[in-house]
């Protein structure tokens, strides 16, 4: 096994063997990790009170211990979807009528399907990487004791979401792209401010808000059993993590300078901005020779990728406006995104102890809850 750093984040399109095959061929030689590296000047603090400050992030935290679930027993990976089937419900694809993708066969189109697929689940997959990794920093620079035990379940998630993704694009898809620009660019900034509350706005609220709203949807559209049932697990632990996000955060910002809090309120813009760019493929226009600025073009202009976007914010803009970064400035600048329309619904600070709380399972199973494997 050798460790490579990379100068750059890798750009190219990996493809994986039959999952039987794995084990056959790979050797010492084969196994390869790369690695890039980033610098942050991270400010940590210890917590000698141990006091239990606020009872909703305590109670949080022992959800979190309670409803662990693990990808090798809770899931079946039995399931295999077929290939020669779209991997989601075609009524939303935002390219029908598209010139590019109509003048296809049919057998371009289902494997244009399959790799747009795969670069979703990518981004879901760098994304909790992404979480992984700050989730740990917050255990270090969180002031309070709840937060710092409530970022470390968080931390346990990540990983488990971050294993989980992986598995199910190598062995089950079999094609995994590289992280997009624009989702890099946010986690490197979330990652590298000496800031601890910063990294709360921009992972708690923003990327895990839209994650959150993303994955609701993927489960809607996606047509394999097995995927939907891990996303139903991952979208559990996503609701606690933005729920404990905008509880903390609602605190946090009442005690700082109004000069500070327009700094965050300008920041957390500019995250949805950069968010809102990350759900272009660009990749997979490259990877199939489409012209990638007319491709983009039609997709942010298409009714369906118009209704997406839009309900992607649906989760950030109460949040925003729950914790008070909707500032004076920054509401015009939304206005124009045309997602400032959603400030007045509820908020993930409302929490719904029932929800959060339900039992993984339950005695029988039903579309909207994966069955327990044997």
């Amino acid at each position: 096994m050798t460790i490579q750093v990379a100068a750059h984040t890798p750009n190219e399109v990996r493809y994986f063997p039959e999952a039987d095959d794995i084990a056959a061929k790979l050797t010492e030689d084969n196994i390869q990790d790369i690695i890039e590296i980033f610098k942050t000047p991270l400010e940590g603090s210890y917590n000698w009170d141990y006091s239990s400050i606020d009872g909703r992030i305590r109670k949080l935290y022992r959800l979190g211990k309670e409803l662990n679930w693990n990808q090798e027993t809770d899931l079946n990976w039995d399931q295999n979807y077929p290939k020669d089937q779209s991997p989601s419900d075609m009524s939303f694809n935002p390219f029908a009528g598209y010139a590019p993708f109509e003048t296809m066969s049919e057998e371009q189109k289902l494997s244009f399907a399959w790799h747009y697929q795969a670069w979703t689940l990518s981004q879901f997959l760098h994304g909790e990487q992404g979480a992984l990794l700050v989730a740990s920093q917050l255990v270090s620079c969180a002031p309070t004791f709840d937060a710092k035990l409530y970022a470390s379940s968080q931390t346990f998630d990540e990983a488990r979401h971050v294993e989980t993704f992986n598995r199910y694009l190598q062995e089950k898809i079999q094609i995994m792209y590289p992280i997009t620009p624009h989702l890099k660019s946010l986690i490197d900034k979330v990652l590298s401010d000496a800031r601890w509350d910063l990294k709360f706005i921009g992972m708690q609220i923003v990327i895990e808000g839209l994650a959150l709203a993303a994955f609701n949807t993927m489960r809607m559209t996606c047509l394999d059993p097995l995927l939907k049932d891990l996303i139903y697990l991952v979208t559990r632990d996503e609701a606690r993590h933005v729920t404990f996000g905008v509880n903390y955060l609602e605190y946090i910002v009442q005690h700082l300078s109004p000069a500070e809090i327009e700094e965050r309120a300008q920041f957390a813009y500019e995250a949805c901005v950069v968010m809102r760019e990350r759900l272009i493929a660009t990749e997979v226009f490259a990877e199939f020779g489409w012209d990638v600025e007319a491709a983009r073009k039609h997709m942010l202009e298409s009714s369906v990728m118009q209704y997406f976007n839009k309900f992607l914010f649906t989760r950030i803009i109460p949040n925003l406006a729950r914790i008070g970064l909707l500032t004076d400035t920054v509401r015009p600048k939304f206005e124009a995104l045309g997602i400032l329309e959603y400030e007045n619904l509820v908020s993930d600070g409302d929490i719904d102890w029932a929800v959060l709380s339900e039992p993984l399972y339950q005695e029988t199973a039903s579309e909207d809850k994966p069955a327990k494997a044997a």
